[in-house]
């Protein structure tokens, strides 16, 4: 019903117009006494084999939704009534800010893709804080940080030191944005000085804390080799807890789009099918080069059930998706933990 009636209607309008409505849609409708229930009911599946330890988190499965849906923290508690086991706020920055220009979401349905330079639009941490205390989350919470855009990028650390003062008290883990190919500079921040400065300040402020929260780096998938390798080290050096793998690209390389339409785009991080094969590669890699000593959030084209599967055997523990639940819709939480227990099963026989 999802494809074949809902989404051809939702694709109708832009993308952005599509997120606020579906943010309102949420907001409203489980307002209504036994909705919460039957969305449950419809789309959640539970067995005790998917239930997943992670940096010391207790996930009821390995599917959580990705930064950049709920970045105001507002619907994070609806979304867990669809299967996420743990919901991704953000990107969140010190202060508001309105990202860049209109129109910046763009769907490429021959590849199944979206390409999007939204800007970290968002409504700052303190708003974001708001939000988390006042709805007290059934679902595990990351947050995922960055910087604001007129901030330069010698100024960064302190960005990045407020948004991870403020919200530790309210989130079960961090991610720590440095990857994002739609704020101006920002991926200069991913040289390996600048990664070590900003992480090894973040861990040391993390030991003054009394409870422990994970912090992830999330990276692009843009890397070259050599990069990895860079970021294998500086996971070493560094003391953070995993990685998140990865980002939005922007690579324009074997679309089936008509060229002249992704011109006009312009610029922008795809995401969806397109970059499943490169982020499940990244995941290999890195899990390949560290002896799987590095845990890892694998995130990046996971448009079916086999593109979850293909992520865990690379090396990932637990994953992430956006654009497949934009295209393939409510169901494919459900679809995918039941192909992980399937797969569970075949393993241990």
């Amino acid at each position: 019903m999802y494809r074949n009636i809902i989404r051809p209607i939702l694709f109708l309008l832009q993308p952005e117009t599509v997120h606020h409505l579906i943010v309102n849609i949420l907001k409203i409708g489980f307002k209504i006494p036994g909705i919460g229930n039957l969305i449950r009911n419809l789309y959640t599946f539970q067995d005790n084999s998917l239930k997943t330890n992670f940096l010391g988190m207790e996930l009821e499965n390995p599917v959580g939704f990705a930064a950049g849906f709920d970045k105001n923290a507002e619907v994070y508690n609806q979304f867990s009534n669809f299967g996420f086991s743990f919901i991704e706020i953000g990107t969140v920055t010190p202060v508001a800010q309105k990202g860049n220009p209109k129109p910046r979401s763009f769907r490429i349905p021959k590849d199944k893709g979206l390409i999007n330079r939204m800007g970290f639009n968002n409504k700052g941490v303190d708003y974001a804080i708001n939000q988390l205390q006042k709805n007290q989350h059934r679902v595990i919470i990351g947050g995922n940080i960055g910087k604001n855009t007129a901030t330069t990028n010698e100024d960064a650390l302190n960005d990045y030191i407020i948004c991870f003062e403020k919200l530790y008290d309210h989130v079960d883990y961090f991610v720590v944005n440095l990857s994002c190919p739609n704020i101006k500079d920002l991926r200069k921040l991913q040289d390996k000085d600048s990664t070590i400065m900003i992480l090894n300040k973040l861990t040391q402020l993390r030991r003054d804390k009394s409870l422990y929260k994970p912090i992830l780096l999330k990276i692009s998938p843009d890397l070259t080799d050599n990069q990895l390798d860079d970021v294998v080290e500086t996971f070493n050096i560094t003391g953070i807890d995993g990685l998140v793998a990865t980002n939005t690209t922007v690579s324009r390389e074997n679309l089936k789009t008509d060229k002249k339409q992704v011109d006009e785009i312009a610029n922008g991080g795809l995401s969806g099918k397109p970059l499943s094969k490169r982020s499940t590669e990244i995941i290999k890699y890195i899990s390949d080069k560290s002896d799987c000593a590095i845990p890892i959030i694998g995130v990046g084209g996971i448009m079916s059930e086999q593109d979850a599967l293909d992520k865990i055997e690379a090396g990932a523990t637990l994953i992430q998706i956006y654009t497949g639940f934009i295209y393939e819709g409510p169901g494919f939480v459900k679809r995918i933990n039941k192909a992980l227990l399937k797969k569970k099963k075949l393993v241990n026989n």
